[in-house]
């Protein structure tokens, strides 16, 4: 049975720092592609940062380049979101993917993943 447990999650001003984690079981990270999308309140799903091409590549959405960094530890099973110089508009719910291919990895895992956890919350207040 596969898993995904996000955490880290938390309330914090504007220019703060949080990194998430997601562990993993049931499913070895580094295979397809991973990564974290989010949802904010009354907008679509966005991926936001993913691993893939057997963790050799990474891709980020524009708003947060420079700014959020994915990581995946192989040996633990963890994946990692170091968030830093948060913006109100980085507010939403993230949630830990594994999506299905790599093609189009990040634009496609909030639609097509095969697995997904419950999200942990992110709150940035101005």
């Amino acid at each position: 049975q596969v898993r995904l447990e996000e955490s880290g999650g938390g309330a914090v001003e504007a220019g703060g720092s949080l990194r998430l984690s997601c562990a993993a079981s049931g499913f070895i990270l580094g295979s397809i592609c991973v990564g974290w999308f989010r949802q904010a309140p009354g907008k679509e799903r966005e991926g936001v940062a993913v691993v893939y091409n057997r963790a050799t590549s990474t891709d980020y959405v524009r708003s947060v380049k420079g700014r959020f960094t994915i990581s995946q530890d192989i040996a633990s099973n963890m994946l990692y979101l170091q968030m830093s110089s948060l913006k109100p508009e980085d507010t939403g719910m993230y949630y830990c993917a594994i999506g299905t291919v790599d093609y189009n990895c990040r634009t496609a895992l909030p639609k097509y993943s095969q697995y997904r956890g419950q999200g942990t919350q992110v709150t940035v207040s101005s």
